[in-house]
């Protein structure tokens, strides 16, 4: 089935290239150039994958990724702006943004980050449970204690990275290398860290007494089995 993506921009002539080259790749493509605009689009099923301005005319970036990190916790989010200080960058991620691109961008590598974070590969268990968190790959829930938790995108991929690498110490360099394959901003840690933090807050019934994702010190972190 064709995957459909929505682009949220307030230039028109990146519009017009973005959807353009992504039909070329097989993708559907719906844009908005505002807010407003957007939210009508995302009512029914939605779309496969979102990339989002951080500069709208109509709501700031940031508040719009947070309100659809809020209630859309499964799609996948790209971030598209001229913004390139780290500091904009680690605040677009820990908005809920899956990647960040800064403008202007080859079409070849936002194909390439586009198909990153739509990638699905197989588990190799179906499902798996681990004291109080019981994960269905199948179906993509995760319950903890009997109440089923939204994760967003790199959550979930997280988690799965971790129960199937259970009883091992994974380096944050592996985690990187695996979960953000197409960019090389995640090679700072604390974006990883970050990351692993909001999914501790989900599963863990107390985050700062880890049960299962466990902190190796000047390493990495090892998921308890």
């Amino acid at each position: 089935m064709k995957k459909k993506l929505l682009v949220i921009d307030d230039d028109p002539d990146i519009l017009r290239v973005l959807k353009a080259n992504l039909e070329l790749y097989g993708y559907g493509v719906l844009t908005a150039e505002r807010w407003f605009a957007a939210q009508e689009l995302l009512k029914g099923s939605g779309p496969d994958l979102i990339i989002l301005d951080l500069m709208l005319p109509d709501a700031d970036g940031i508040a719009v990724c947070k309100h659809l990190r809020s209630h859309h916790p499964t799609i996948p989010i790209i971030m598209l702006t001229a913004k390139d200080r780290v500091s904009d960058k680690v605040a677009g991620l820990e908005s809920g943004a899956d990647d960040y691109i800064v403008k202007p961008f080859e079409t070849l590598e936002l194909v390439a980050r586009v198909k990153s974070c739509l990638r699905r590969g197989a588990p190799a268990e179906e499902t798996v449970s681990i004291g109080d968190l019981h994960v269905d790959f199948r179906a993509r829930e995760v319950t903890v204690r009997g109440r089923k938790i939204e994760l967003t995108h790199k959550e979930y991929e997280l988690l799965r990275f971790f129960i199937d690498h259970r009883g091992e110490v994974v380096t944050r360099d592996r985690i990187r290398e695996n979960i953000w394959k197409s960019s090389t901003l995640y090679s700072w840690s604390r974006v990883i860290d970050v990351h692993v933090q909001h999914l501790r807050q989900k599963i863990e019934k107390n985050p700062a007494d880890p049960e299962y994702i466990l902190t190796v010190p000047a390493t990495g972190y090892k998921f308890k089995p």
